[in-house]
């Protein structure tokens, strides 16, 4: 019969023993060490001068002095002296100097956190994971960075994702107080999108990538071409608004066709272009000019021009063209102005043209 326990070495009181009680305190003694196993350090090599009864610690490597040969061994100081506990595979100690929970596979002490997680149906970061997202974090920075070369890895980092189907979504959802605000990626269809909402329900594409050619597509881009259906009748020294009542194109809404101007509906840098053509009243030599006007009353630097000789009716023109940046609520008109003799603007050939670039 052995006079151990198989797996804590306690010592048996045997029969007929004498002083039994040495026998049953040194196994109390033993239990009182090893279980709910706590150590100061895992790397000393040097038992510490001035231990406190009830220390422990798991020796390091090479360790010397009354530590000798204890590499990897649990030492406890009891009773003025140092004892040594041999682990067995699967003991578990924490470190307190650390804050890292160890156990022991036979061979070394190793950490517990795993180095592999495989499917694993949740996984909450500093929040609880559930059904609708499996996996949830909450903290303020994250970080992804490629393995490197050195580390046997290949420098570069690719960060994937994939939907099922082309009519599927995929993409990024950013939030302010969980209200959605943007969308970035496929939604509806492989085309690349990139979506603005003010409440989470209403969205509008500022951006839309074609991924079948490449070719980028600014949905809500403020744009417009308008014309007169009717000639502009302008007297002789006067400048006067042309009267632009249709509109080939006009994306949010920007010409006001009701009082025949441009109005900018954001902040930016905006291209201007118009197109004056000649109609005549009783004389072909009128003097023809054209301006953009900022706000109905500064003309906008670069947008003047002239033609002055005898003209062609229906066939003599003016091209206008210049960049201005506005201020939101800027209005931009065109107007015309003859000198010498009167004249027209003829219909559907004379217009004017924007659109914001910047």
């Amino acid at each position: 019969m052995s006079d151990a326990t198989t797996h804590l070495l306690l010592p048996y009181i045997l029969a007929a023993q004498a002083q039994k009680h040495v026998t049953h305190n040194e196994a109390l003694r033993l239990l009182d060490g090893l279980v709910q196993l706590s150590v100061l350090a895992r790397d000393l090599t040097l038992p510490p001068g001035s231990p406190a009864d009830g220390d422990r610690y798991i020796v390091g490597s090479a360790a010397t002095g009354d530590w000798a040969g204890w590499d990897l061994n649990v030492a406890l100081w009891t009773d003025g002296a140092w004892m040594r506990l041999p682990p067995r595979s699967g003991w578990r100690a924490w470190v307190e100097g650390e804050g890292l929970l160890l156990v022991y596979d036979g061979a070394s002490w190793i950490g517990t956190t795993p180095a592999a997680l495989q499917n694993m149906a949740l996984l909450g970061l500093g929040t609880t994971a559930d059904g609708s997202n499996p996996f949830s974090a909450k903290l303020n920075a994250a970080l992804w960075t490629a393995k490197t070369v050195a580390e046997g890895g290949t420098g570069d980092l690719f960060y994937t994702m994939n939907k099922e189907a082309a009519g599927d979504d995929l993409g990024l959802t950013l939030q302010t107080g969980f209200v959605t605000k943007a969308l970035v990626g496929l939604f509806g269809s492989d085309r690349f999108r990139l979506a603005v909402s003010a409440d989470g329900s209403t969205f509008f594409d500022g951006l839309s990538v074609d991924n079948a050619n490449g070719i980028v597509d600014q949905p809500r881009l403020p744009r417009f071409k308008a014309y007169t259906n009717y000639d502009n009748y302008v007297g002789v020294g006067t400048w006067t608004k042309i009267g632009l009542n249709n509109t080939d194109t006009n994306d949010q809404g920007a010409f006001d066709a009701a009082n025949n101007h441009f109005v900018a509906p954001v902040d930016g840098t905006y291209l201007f272009g118009a197109t004056l053509l000649y109609k005549i009243n009783a004389s072909a030599t009128a003097r023809m000019r054209g301006r953009l006007v900022l706000n109905g009353t500064t003309e906008i630097r670069g947008s003047l021009g002239e033609i002055s000789a005898t003209h062609v009716s229906l066939a003599t023109a003016i091209w206008l063209q210049t960049m201005v940046p506005l201020t939101a609520g800027d209005t931009v008109e065109l107007q015309g102005y003859f000198r010498v003799a009167d004249g027209y603007f003829a219909a559907d050939h004379t217009s004017f043209w924007g659109c914001k670039i910047g």
